[in-house]
């Protein structure tokens, strides 16, 4: 459901060992580091709001305010884990682009569009599938819900969310599905170039609809367009976090709260 109106609009990113939160202004990030303590940082977010009213834009500035944050968790609490911070994930995410590309050339049209965005989702699902990345997504989930309903404990709050990035997932295709094969009908050989700005413009499509189903929670439509990302969720994208993995999830909502209170 849409945040209600006395609470911070809180958003996260699960990590291998931790959770990242974002607030208005600030991030915050806490972890169960390799001594088996829970460590916090935090620290004001770059902001980029001269784009807020324009629709497209906007998403793709809220994106990029998430992506700046990234080395600034690193500089703050080195010992945070990123979710790609692996070779082995990376090494399957050069495979699947490869796959990709294969699969483009050898199934034209629609077709191979939709099955190369499908094996791009292959690295995620390889991330989810290992480690304790699926469970810390279920923290976050859960203290965000929890802190939104104001009155039940993380552990007893669902571990799939409303907001959850996976419902960018069905958009997201169909946006770059679509992009791709218009670029390809208006240019005999697309460039870099046009197939980097077709790219942005399927990624703000995207976000905008997503915005659009959070505006509209009882539309089928909507439902429709996040039903794939709550089986997403159901399925592998998260699980059941144990109890040493709400105490940083808590600790990681108790930071965000304080220094968005203090700003």
């Amino acid at each position: 459901m849409p945040v209600p109106e006395d609470k911070l609009r809180l958003g996260g990113m699960a990590l291998r060992n931790g959770l990242l939160v974002h607030g208005p202004s600030h991030w915050a990030v806490g972890i169960r580091a390799d001594d088996g303590s829970v460590k916090v940082a935090s620290g004001p977010k770059p902001r980029i709001t001269e784009v807020d009213g324009v629709p497209g834009l906007r998403g793709l500035a809220r994106l990029a305010e998430a992506f700046a944050v990234i080395p600034l968790v690193k500089k703050g609490l080195p010992e945070a884990k990123l979710a790609f911070e692996n070779p082995a994930v990376l090494g399957v995410a050069a495979a699947a682009s490869l796959t990709g590309t294969v699969l483009k050339k050898r199934l034209k049209g629609t077709s191979g569009e939709l099955a190369s965005a499908l094996v791009g989702l292959t690295p995620a699902v390889f991330a989810l599938r290992g480690g304790e990345l699926a469970a810390y997504h279920g923290v976050e989930h859960k203290a965000i819900a929890a802190y939104e309903a104001d009155d039940e404990d993380a552990r007893d709050a669902t571990k799939e969310h409303e907001r959850c990035g996976s419902h960018l997932m069905a958009p997201m295709i169909a946006a770059n599905v679509a992009g791709t094969l218009l670029l390809k009908k208006a240019m005999e050989k697309p460039t870099p170039l046009a197939g980097g700005v077709m790219s942005l413009a399927a990624t703000a499509v995207a976000v905008e609809v997503f915005a659009w189903s959070e505006r509209h929670v009882d539309s089928p439509v909507s439902k429709a367009l996040k039903k794939p990302g709550y089986e997403l969720q159901r399925a592998f994208g998260t699980r059941e976090p144990d109890e040493r993995q709400l105490e940083v999830g808590r600790a990681a909502l108790a930071e965000i709260l304080r220094v968005e209170a203090s700003n």
